[in-house]
C-alpha cells in the first residue's frame, strides 16, 4: 500500500503572530526569540499578511527605513494557504507556482503551522533515500 505524505506531517506548528501596528524592530525581536523567520501579521486578531526576514531586508532596512516603522507598511498579503491533507506535491506545485517560499496551513479557518520549500524539498530527499536503501535492500 502506498504511503502519501500530507503537508500536515512536515508542517512546522510555530506561527508566530504580531499586530499589524507592532514596529519592524519588536518584530525582528519576536523572530529571534521564537527562533522563526516569518511572522502572520494580524488585525483585530485576524490574520492579514506576512513578513519575512527578506521582506524586513529589502522593503526597510535596503531603504533606510526607521525601525520604528509599522510591520503593516511591509507585509506581503495576501497569506498564501494549504489545506493540511494536501499531498507535499500539492504545496511543492502551488510554492513553484507562486514564486513562494512559504505556505501557512489552514484548517477549519485557523492557521494551525506553516510550511516551507526548505522543509518540502528535505522530506521529499528523505523519503527518496529512504526508498533508495529499502530497493538496495530487496
Amino acid at each position: 500500500m502506498p504511503v502519501t505524505l500530507r503537508v500536515r506531517d512536515v508542517m512546522d506548528k510555530k506561527v508566530v503572530e504580531v499586530d499589524e501596528n507592532t514596529s519592524i524592530a519588536d518584530v525582528i525581536k519576536a523572530m529571534m526569540n521564537n527562533e522563526v523567520w516569518s511572522v502572520v501579521v494580524t488585525r483585530n486578531k485576524l490574520p492579514v499578511g506576512v513578513v519575512t526576514e527578506r521582506d524586513i531586508l529589502r522593503r526597510c532596512i535596503a531603504k533606510g527605513c526607521a525601525l520604528t516603522m509599522r510591520v503593516g507598511d511591509i507585509m506581503s498579503s495576501p497569506i498564501e494557504t494549504i489545506s493540511p491533507d494536501a499531498t507535499l506535491g500539492e504545496a511543492m506545485s502551488r510554492l513553484v507556482e507562486k514564486n513562494i517560499r512559504r505556505l501557512f496551513v489552514v484548517e477549519n479557518g485557523k492557521i494551525i503551522g506553516r510550511v516551507t520549500q526548505t522543509e518540502l524539498f528535505e522530506n521529499t530527499l528523505n523519503v527518496m533515500m529512504a526508498l533508495s536503501a529499502l530497493k538496495a535492500q530487496l
